[in-house]
């Protein structure tokens, strides 16, 4: 009997999994009505934190179950190796040519602990990640990419998952008409988007500094006081609340002799280690608002102050509001996170 080789099984069992997961998506269609995907834009400061790169992934199983469509991503963090590592988790998700854009002159340069060992990995002579975008440098800026995603989009349909600074959307609202289209980024919002679902801020009951708010907090104060859309706001006591389990990355994402998601999680601290999950929780609620994951605040106003600290304030004429769970959520959402982050992309990076 010949010799079956580890990328031989890998392939075997990435495929029999795939099959399961289009079977299970068919059922759920010849029962239900299913809606239209999502049209999102996904601005991160990828290489932060560890729960970016899970987020992404939630996203492009949202995508592969046709939940979503991701127009977009752009990075508010201004380090180089950002836009390769959203290219190299793209490529892997059969999504590599998805538009990037980038921040300059923005926040936190530095490189983290795990973007340049992923872009750099190779196996043998060969990248173990496949990627396109090889020069950051020459990446178009974020701003032109959220306009361009904006303009391609119907009227009040896009959906922008902020969970990093505020950098990028602030510098949207102030842009100019270009040529992708003569409104200015405040007309074009308002035109384009129907929701901004946000992890920024902190409304617990005693409200702390939140780091994506205290790192670029004059943005955060001018996308809550200009924002012309909803904005839903998932605070730091929801992804607190919320960890995401070790135990899912030793055993979930072994179809693959070499994950992205994984390897980020397992380089970004000791393992193992139960992550908040901060950032997933914008992303899913931003493409199922609907699945009772959530309980949403009423509607209010949210400022921040000169300490850099959140504060909401209930007006019925607000178009803010913030997410809250209870013990059931809880468990509902970390169910559905780590069957999302875990999902196989369901094509050939199982010979990787």
């Amino acid at each position: 009997m010949a010799e079956v080789t580890f990328g031989a099984r890998a392939a075997a069992r990435v495929a029999l999994i795939a099959v399961l997961w289009a079977t299970h998506a068919c059922g759920l269609a010849g029962s239900a009505r299913v809606a239209a995907p999502v049209p999102l834009i996904f601005d991160t400061d990828i290489g932060n934190d560890i729960d970016d790169t899970l987020a992404l992934g939630v996203i492009h199983a949202l995508a592969i179950r046709g939940e979503c469509r991701l127009l977009a991503v752009t990075t508010s963090k201004d380090n180089p190796l950002c836009a390769p590592f959203v290219d190299l988790v793209n490529t892997f998700y059969g999504r590599g040519d998805t538009p990037i854009g980038v921040v300059r002159g923005g926040k936190t340069p530095e490189e983290g602990r795990y973007l340049r060992k992923l872009v750099e990995a190779r196996d043998g002579e060969r990248l173990r990640y496949p990627r396109n975008l090889v020069d950051a440098a020459a990446m178009p800026d974020a701003v032109a990419i959220l306009r361009r995603a904006l303009a391609g989009e119907a009227d009040g349909s896009v959906v922008l998952v902020v969970v990093g600074f505020s950098t990028n959307i602030a510098r949207l609202l102030d842009s100019p008409a270009d040529e992708h289209s003569p409104l200015t980024g405040r007309e074009l919002v308002a035109k384009k988007c129907r929701l901004l679902s946000i992890m920024a801020g902190n409304y617990g009951p005693k409200p702390t500094k939140e780091y994506n708010v205290f790192i670029a907090p004059e943005a955060a104060r001018q996308v809550y006081a200009a924002w012309p859309t909803e904005i839903v706001a998932s605070g730091y006591e929801i992804g607190q609340a919320i960890k995401y389990p070790a135990a899912s990355i030793e055993r979930d994402f072994g179809y693959v002799a070499h994950h992205p998601l994984r390897e980020a999680y397992e380089l970004f601290d000791k393992m193992p280690y139960d992550r908040e999950t901060w950032d997933l929780t914008s992303a899913l609620y931003a493409v199922r608002p609907d699945r009772g994951y959530f309980t949403l605040s009423e509607p209010g106003t949210i400022t921040v102050d000169d300490k850099q600290l959140t504060h909401f304030a209930p007006s019925a004429a607000g178009r803010h509001r913030h997410l809250k769970v209870d013990a059931e959520q809880i468990a509902r959402v970390r169910e559905a996170l780590v069957m999302l982050a875990s999902q196989p992309p369901g094509h050939a990076a199982a010979a990787r």
